[in-house]
Parts: structure tokens; C-alpha cells; sequence
């Protein structure tokens, strides 16, 4: 980015800053390569519209340094006829005026400050959609690895559904199993089936959502597997500060306020215009008569003047009202995404420990219906339900890992060029 911002602020403990490197370096593991997530995030629609508005903000702080006054050339040229006593005689005359306003001290400074808090918003919204971006990829990622993960689980579902099939079809042959139970085994397996349609196409439509937002981005061909959640690193308070410190709406706005306050300043100062001076030159007769002079203007404001002032400096306060709302409400939010963080961590250890208990009884359900000591629609039961636990299991692991990751995401630690 060509510019930052003096108004973005870093994060102020080296201690944390040394565990947010640890936790970026940790979320590697579930993201696509670093450079391939930049080129995908700059060649969003909204970034691209983002860095043209910068490039204009930057094009009118050069306009505003300068100023918008500039030389004025006047030219008068006529013909003129009079009686005198030696007969009727015709004259060439001409008038030329160079003139220029100035600027009255005080207001260069007030539209140098004025263009470099509207390059801070245009660059701090710039930012943000690079953030926008970010979050959207997050989204998309997290939703292609679920999909993922389910069609891997409803596929061994499958998997275990046809061999319990083979293996039932061969005992029933024996005379070792009835008939009713192949039956009731081949309406599991239908359902099995039909649940390992619904996760192809889930995880297609995710690779198509994926490819459709980021067509840039390469995607794999097999999604990575998604591992016990990570721990999020530091302390909540440290990273809600960082998430507040580092909001691009609050300073984008903060920004705007500033640009406010610095109109407003340039309007009451232009209560007194600025004056025009010039040099004139008249050529009379002939150039038998020359007049050179200078010529000054000043422009007597009235109440026209007096009220766009006070308009301006009544938006400058409106401003930073908005600022502050967006303050709280940014303050609110960073709460709340870093406390999902640890509440769904802690919902998916409960989930673990659900699964490892219904793994154990499930294959004591499994082995007793295969030794003929359990009916087959026990184990089927049992069978189901492990089915159901194990996908809230994987729901609360891929959760637990996007919450902590959009903590990441949120406080620039992944993702951003901060």
C-alpha cells in the first residue's frame, strides 16, 4: 500500500506481537499459500474500486495544495473615433490585465490538512475492503473444508453401510440372519447414500461459491483435513484492543471527522475572501496616452459566507458522533468474536469427549450384533446416532477453528499487510 496512515496504530506490547507470530504461523496449516490469498483479495471488485478512490483522494490533496487560484489574462482591444479640430481621427487602443488571487494566511495549511485526512479515509476504506475481502474468503474456505469433511464422513458411512450389506447377505445365505433384517439394513444403506449425494453437492456448490468470488485463487483438489481447533493465543482483553486498534471503519471515520474540522476551519477563514491582484496596462491614442496600474479585489463577504461555515462545522461534529458510535459498536463486536472464540473451543472439547464415548459403544453395539448377541436394529440405533454425534462433532471443530481464525482475521494477524 503506498501509504499508511499516522493514524493506525500498531500494537503496543512486544509480548504480544511475539504471540501473534506464533498464532499466524500456526493458521498456515489451514489457509491457502500467503501471495495467492493477496493476489485474490487485490483482484476483488471492491478492492479495485477502493484503490481508485484513493488515487482520487491523493490527486485532490496535490489540487488542494496548489490551490484553485491561478493567473488571469484580461485583453481589451478597440477602435476609436473622435472629432478634433484637425478632422475626424481613428485611434487603436488596447487594455491587457494579468491577475491572480492569493490565498490569505492560514488557509494553504487548512487544504494541506484538509487532503491529507481524506487520503487517511480513502486509504483506511482502501483497507477495509481488503478486509471485507478477507473475511469473505474466511467464509468460503471454512465452508468448502465443512463440505469437505462431510462428504469424507458420509462416504465412510457408506463405506461401513456396504459391508455391513456383504456381510449380512452372506449370513442370511447361511441361514445365520433373516431376510427382515437385510431389508431393514438396505433402507440404511439408501439413506446412507442419499446423504453422501446431499454432501457432493454441498461441497461442489462451495467450490463453485469459492471460484465464483475468487476465480484467482488455486484451489486443491482434496480439501485439507480439519485437526483439533488450536488454542487462540494471549489474553481476550489484548486481543479486543487489537481488534479495536486496528478497525479501519473507526479510522476511516475519525478521518472523515478530521477533514470535517479542517473544512469547516477553511470556510470560517473564507468569511474574509481572498484577494485578487493584477497589473494593467492601457495603450490610448495610439500609444500617445499609456497608463500602467495595478489592481486590487476583495470580495466583502456577508451572511452567505457566515452560513456555509457554520454548516461545515456542524457536519464536523456529526462526524465525530458517527465515530464514536462506530467506536462502541466495533468495541461490541470485537467482544463478542473473541468470546465465540473461547466459548466454541470450549463447546468442541465437550463435543470430543461425546464422540470418543459413543465410538466406544458404538463398536461394542457392532461387535455384539456381528457375535448375534444384539439386534441389528439396535446397532442400527446406535449406529445413527454415533452418525449424528460425529457430524456435531466435526461442526463444532470446523466452528471452534473459523472462530479463531476470524480473530485472527480481525485483528490483521493473517491476511493483511499491517
Amino acid at each position: 500500500m503506498k501509504h499508511r496512515s499516522k493514524y493506525w496504530q500498531p500494537t503496543a506490547k512486544p509480548v504480544l506481537a511475539l504471540l501473534l507470530l506464533s498464532a499466524g504461523a500456526q493458521a498456515q496449516h489451514w489457509l491457502p499459500p500467503h501471495e495467492a490469498v493477496h493476489a485474490a483479495i487485490d483482484a476483488q471488485p471492491n478492492v479495485v474500486a477502493a484503490r481508485a478512490r484513493s488515487d482520487a483522494a491523493e490527486a485532490k490533496a496535490r489540487a488542494l495544495r496548489v490551490g484553485e487560484h491561478e493567473f488571469q489574462l484580461d485583453i481589451v482591444s478597440q477602435r476609436r473615433s473622435s472629432d478634433e479640430m484637425g478632422g475626424r481621427q481613428r485611434f487603436s487602443e488596447s487594455e491587457y490585465t494579468l491577475s491572480r488571487a492569493f490565498r490569505l494566511p492560514g488557509k494553504a495549511k487548512l487544504d494541506r490538512d484538509i487532503g491529507a485526512a481524506e487520503i487517511d479515509s480513502a486509504d483506511l476504506r482502501l483497507d477495509d475492503s481488503r478486509h471485507q475481502a478477507a473475511r469473505l474468503l474466511l467464509d468460503d474456505w471454512m465452508a468448502w473444508l465443512r463440505a469437505a469433511e462431510a462428504t469424507q464422513r458420509t462416504g465412510a458411512q457408506q463405506a461401513l453401510m456396504d459391508a455391513a450389506q456383504r456381510d449380512l447377505a452372506r449370513r442370511v445365505g447361511l441361514g445365520d440372519a433373516s431376510q427382515k433384517d437385510l431389508e431393514l439394513l438396505e433402507v440404511e444403506r439408501a439413506q446412507a447414500r442419499a446423504a453422501q449425494l446431499a454432501a457432493q453437492a454441498a461441497l461442489e456448490s462451495a467450490r463453485l461459491a469459492m471460484r465464483s468470488d475468487f476465480p484467482s485463487l488455486p484451489i486443491p483438489e482434496r480439501a485439507p483435513d480439519i485437526d483439533e481447533p488450536q488454542i487462540l493465543v494471549g489474553g481476550a482483553n489484548e486481543w479486543i484492543a487489537r481488534i479495536i486498534a486496528r478497525s479501519h471503519d473507526i479510522g476511516a471515520l475519525e478521518a472523515d471527522a478530521r477533514a470535517a474540522d479542517a473544512r469547516a476551519a477553511r470556510a470560517r477563514a473564507d468569511r474574509i475572501a481572498d484577494p485578487t491582484l493584477g497589473l494593467r496596462r492601457l495603450n490610448e491614442r495610439s500609444g500617445a496616452e499609456q497608463v500602467t496600474g495595478l489592481v486590487l479585489s476583495i470580495p466583502l463577504g456577508g451572511r452567505h459566507r457566515s452560513a456555509l461555515a457554520a454548516a461545515e462545522s456542524a457536519n464536523a461534529a456529526a462526524l465525530h458522533g458517527d465515530a464514536a458510535v462506530m467506536r462502541r459498536d466495533i468495541s461490541h463486536e470485537a467482544v463478542l468474536t473473541v468470546t465465540r472464540a473461547t466459548r466454541l473451543a470450549a463447546q468442541w472439547q465437550a463435543q470430543r469427549e461425546a464422540l470418543a464415548a459413543s465410538e466406544a459403544a458404538t463398536r461394542r453395539i457392532k461387535r455384539g450384533w456381528e457375535l448375534g448377541e444384539t439386534a441389528l436394529a439396535e446397532w442400527l440405533l446406535v449406529q445413527r446416532q454415533h452418525s449424528q454425534i460425529a457430524g456435531e462433532e466435526a461442526a463444532a471443530r470446523a466452528d471452534a477453528e473459523e472462530a479463531r481464525l476470524r480473530v485472527l482475521v480481525d485483528a490483521h494477524d493473517i491476511w493483511h499487510d499491517d
